[in-house]
């Protein structure tokens, strides 16, 4: 698991210079072992490299890696999980080998089939070659999304890199906030792909490959797209041969993510995917298997640490348990660096603080991340699904007495799940589906000020998944909702929080439920063996009834989140009104401070519970604040804004 970076000039630009290693040593916490640079003969092209070391530690398998002739050049973050077979076939084809890592597979492997090659890739990766013979630049992402890429795109340059903050020490590369991308940023929590925060930068999407020729002409290719059936085209199965299947891919995911040379563990929730991973993973290997779990202090609704443990102690794992309080919100401006900017998934907070606790024991975990998206968990693929069958006169009169309802704790009890699924009632599934999600959707209005707002182009509210729509017709609601969640979500918020929390410690994250062959394998399933009325996970858990214990089993879903709306009534109420409520505010300028400061209120009086809402304000609020520090000083390593959060342990 590395930090990538690298441009290319052409138009008439000057040569590469100091800028590359800048933007290779803001990418330190994802490679703090060594670093490596590549420039060439014209001093035109460019990669940088940061490592951590997984397999090979020797110094043969750094960064950036050449061919036997050194014409094709490498940088790579990730893990090609069948890199030995690989290997052996390359080296039967005549290949010289000086060393035993993954990466210098790949170099290879394009010398015999350039980008062609990404077909036998199988793993998660974002890598760059540099092609000196043909004088081009081609990177790739891996289908699902698991590790990003970044790339900013000029008259006279292209530079790519891991994540954004790399360009902040590039003075060629301006970094200005895109006002186009704020309504996106409080309708979904995330800016989609490929657009980012920041006018001129672009992220390559999930299963994409990007081909920059010497004179800077760009030719983006999708090589791989998941494909659910058309209903009524769905191939029958035998039930027993279906659990087989699971069972066996899942399997070997599991044990082709045990291969490493620094110690491994696992993140352990206590739900049915991270209980299956670490049932698996004790069953593979001959140690103890190491698990590490968080709780939140302030509302028993969002801590699952009692499962945890029942699990650990059945597998008889090597457990650590933390607890995060509400001092952990001093970690904000610690996970706006990390994700470049604002981004509004509070769980980012246990995270983060899990992942540098899991660093102190291991330098790679397994997690159960892509298990709700491929075997329909989450709550909201069973409301999608019932409310088709709902007629919509009964929603709305429901919708109507939930709404004089007083509010309820918080947003898992009972009755706030049910005033989000019927206020919803009257809209068409993709806004539905939509708005069950959105921090804001119909009050976005309210939210932006009018001129701000009659500055930018049209809000399409379902512009996220606008790309996705012809490969959703014909599918069933099933089909479509899991499609729309594989293509968003999944790669654009959990993807994302999982790789910048872990990144930040410098720990690699692996997730075997979101490997290629049992997602294929498992989206050709009938929906019936993945949602059966409220029962979600049907195949899955069959297929592992014999890891799962009762009690994980049976339990309701409660997903990872942060109680913030206790917390903004109690020991956070000051930070939040002070950061949002300040008179020299700068979110001002885009944003209605009337209907802020209504939000505020209503809930601090218990009118409602908008804590989400407010901590992507506050997200948003401090990023204004501290960016003109990220690129004051081009040339620094760190950038002030992000030293003191990001290097100071919090509270225990």
């Amino acid at each position: 698991m590395c930090g990538i970076c690298g441009e290319l000039r052409f138009g008439g630009a000057g040569e590469i210079g100091g800028e590359l290693a800048a933007m290779r040593d803001l990418l330190v916490h994802r490679g703090p072992d060594s670093d490596g640079l590549y420039v060439s003969a014209d001093r035109r092209a460019g990669l940088g490299f940061r490592r951590l070391r997984i397999i090979d530690l020797s110094a043969n398998a750094s960064q950036p890696i050449a061919s036997e002739d050194g014409s094709v050049r490498l940088v790579f973050n990730g893990e090609i999980y069948n890199f030995r077979a690989l290997r052996e076939r390359l080296v039967a084809s005549g290949h010289t080998f000086r060393s035993h890592s993954d990466s210098e597979v790949i170099v290879h492997l394009y010398e015999e089939l350039g980008p062609d090659c990404i077909a036998a890739l199988d793993g998660m990766f974002a890598l760059a070659v540099w092609d000196d013979r043909r004088r081009r630049l081609w990177l790739a992402r891996d289908r699902a999304g698991k590790k990003p890429l970044f790339y900013y795109r000029s008259d006279t340059l292209f530079a790519f890199a891991s994540e954004m903050k790399a360009f902040f020490a590039h003075p060629e590369i301006p970094i200005e906030p895109d006002p186009e991308a704020v309504p996106s940023y409080f309708i979904y929590g995330y800016v989609p792909a490929p657009a980012t925060v920041y006018r001129h930068v672009r992220q390559l999407e999930p299963g994409h490959m990007l081909t920059v020729a010497a004179d800077g002409a760009v030719r983006d290719t999708c090589y791989w797209r998941l494909q659910y059936p058309r209903e009524g085209a769905v191939r029958p199965i035998a039930r027993a041969e279906a659990v087989a299947g699971v069972r066996d891919r899942l399997t070997r995911a599991v044990e082709r993510r045990l291969v490493s040379d620094v110690p491994l563990g696992a993140f352990l929730s206590g739900g049915v995917d991270s209980t299956i991973v670490v049932g698996l993973m004790s069953r593979l290997m001959r140690e103890r298997v190491k698990t590490f779990s968080i709780g939140f202090e302030g509302d028993p609704a969002y801590d699952e640490t009692s499962y945890a443990r029942l699990v650990a102690g059945r597998f008889g794992t090597d457990h650590t348990e933390f607890r995060v309080t509400p001092s952990s919100i001093d970690l904000v401006d610690t996970l706006i660096w990390h994700h470049d900017g604002p981004f509004g998934d509070s769980s980012a907070v246990p995270t983060y603080i899990v992942s540098r606790l899991t660093r102190e024991q291991v330098t790679v975990v397994l997690t159960g991340d892509g298990g709700d998206e491929l075997f329909a968990g989450y709550l909201r693929f069973y409301a999608a699904v019932l409310s088709e069958r709902i007629p919509r006169a009964a929603g709305r009169a429901v919708h109507a007495l939930l709404s004089r309802v007083a509010a309820p704790p918080n947003d898992r009890h009972w009755l706030a799940r049910g005033q989000r699924f019927f206020r919803s009632m009257g809209t068409p599934l993709y806004e539905r589906m939509t708005r069950w999600n959105a921090l804001f959707y119909e009050d976005l209005d309210r939210l932006l000020r009018p001129d701000f707002a009659a500055s930018l182009s049209p809000i399409d509210r379902l512009q996220y998944i606008a790309a996705a729509l012809p490969a959703m017709d014909g599918r069933s609601t099933l089909g479509k909702v899991l499609h729309a969640n594989f293509v968003s979500y999944l790669p654009d918020d959990l993807l994302v929080k999982t790789d910048r929390c872990t990144m930040a410690n410098s720990l690699e994250a692996r997730s075997p439920f979101l490997d290629r062959e049992l997602v294929e394998y498992v989206a050709a399933l009938p929906d019936a063996m993945k949602l059966r009325g409220r029962q979600t996970k049907v195949i899955l858990r069959e297929a592992f009834a014999d890891l799962l214990p009762r009690e994980v089993q049976r339990r309701g879903k409660m997903g990872f989140g942060v109680p913030l709306g206790t917390w903004f009534r109690g020991e956070l109420r000051d930070y939040m009104r002070d950061l949002l409520l300040a008179p020299d505010a700068r979110y001002r300028t885009m944003l209605s401070e009337t209907f802020v400061r209504q939000l505020v209120s209503r809930h601090l009086s218990g009118e409602a519970n908008h804590g989400h809402q407010l901590w992507s304000l506050m997200c948003f609020e401090r990023w204004l604040q501290v960016l003109p520090s990220w690129t004051r000083a081009r040339s620094s390593a760190i950038p002030p804004a992000a030293t003191s959060a990001a290097l100071s342990a919090p509270p225990r």
